[in-house]
């Protein structure tokens, strides 16, 4: 697992946790443009550039 640190925060993160935070249940998030499953399965099986 790859990992880089969350802005200057001194947190370490995963480049999957970073690449995936826009996917959920846009209800319980903070963000209205979080997607939700159907809509982010197509996503994360495009590959990666």
């Amino acid at each position: 697992m790859e990992y880089v640190k969350l802005g200057n925060t001194g947190l370490d993160v995963s480049r999957l946790c970073l690449g995936c935070m826009g996917f959920g249940v846009a209800e319980r998030w903070i963000h209205p443009w979080v997607l939700d499953e159907e809509r982010s399965v197509p996503l994360s099986k495009k590959p990666w550039s």
